[in-house]
């Protein structure tokens, strides 16, 4: 039985970005942009549930973010994880790849006893493919980035397909291990209707606490007792839970800054009609050539 823990992010859709989400600090307003699970993080996470199907084990699944995180916590339930932390405060705003990956680091040193960490290679809003082996340098882990296969795993020892430029190199190494994925790796799960209909009431203290505001009659600890009993609580951690240092934390954690944001704007010049004839195509035809398109 191995024991994974799974980094995941959700992010802004960067699909639909546009100039006004863009903050004068050069940060992105996310609240302004629909989030998602962020795909790498997805294939990572069904990376971890087939060493689960074949050696059997425990997976939990762990984001830093804001309390509507615990949306794509849900949906790494409904894959199969067995449970779900969101490491949440307002005081992580901000954080550049080097204050998250403290912050990661931190939490699973708090978790332990994992032989596996699963991240997928980057997260689609920054591109950097820091935060994973940043955590691992922290940690003291050995690491295999770029994972394409795993190829066997024996006792406490675990051999890789890993993809390089021009091709690929095979890799063995000991547990624990931090692993990044690639987005082609495997081909993520659909949800399990049974695990959707059992825990799509998991709910994280902050939700907890937002259902007993203006109801005398429900009590925090009492709810929160509750669903711990019934395995649908999403555990949330907190700068003051992990004992952090606020200095390496949020902006102020964050040697990295944005220069410069620039609104990219792309428009249409001058449009010309071309009349579906000989006399037409042959016009289309030079002013290809004209402009060096053609010829």
């Amino acid at each position: 039985m191995y024991y994974s823990i799974v980094l995941v992010k959700q992010v802004p859709d960067t699909a639909n970005i546009t100039g006004n989400v863009m903050q004068e600090d050069g940060t992105v307003n996310r609240a302004k942009l629909p989030a998602v699970f962020n795909p790498e993080d997805r294939v990572a996470l069904e990376m971890a549930l087939r060493v689960k199907d074949q050696f059997g084990g425990k997976i939990t699944a762990i984001t830093m973010g804001p309390p509507r995180a615990s949306d794509m916590l849900r949906e790494c339930l409904y894959m199969g994880a067995d449970q779900a932390i969101l490491i949440s405060d307002r005081k992580f705003a901000g954080a550049d790849t080097l204050a998250t990956s403290y912050v990661l680091a931190e939490a699973v040193k708090k978790i332990g006893g994992y032989d596996f960490i699963f991240a997928g290679r980057q997260a689609i809003d920054g591109d950097t493919a820091q935060v994973g082996p940043q955590t691992g340098e922290k940690l003291h882990l050995p690491q295999i980035t770029y994972l394409e296969e795993i190829l066997k795993i024996d006792g406490r020892t675990v051999t890789a397909r890993r993809k390089i430029e021009g091709g690929y190199e095979i890799v063995r190494c000991t547990l624990p291990v931090l692993v990044t994925v690639i987005k082609d790796a495997v081909e993520p799960r659909p949800f399990s209707a049974r695990r959707v209909m059992s825990h799509k009431g998991a709910k994280s203290l902050m939700e907890i606490e937002k259902m007993a505001e203006g109801n005398s009659l429900l009590y925090v600890d009492q709810l929160v007792h509750e669903y711990e009993s019934r395995e649908l609580f999403i555990k949330t951690l907190t700068m003051d839970d992990l004992k952090l240092d606020p200095e390496r934390c949020g902006v102020a954690g964050s040697p990295t800054k944005v220069y410069k944001v620039e609104s990219v704007v792309l428009s249409g010049g001058d449009q010309e009609m071309i009349e579906p004839t000989k006399t037409g195509l042959g016009k289309l035809i030079d002013k290809l050539m004209e402009d060096h398109i053609l010829g």
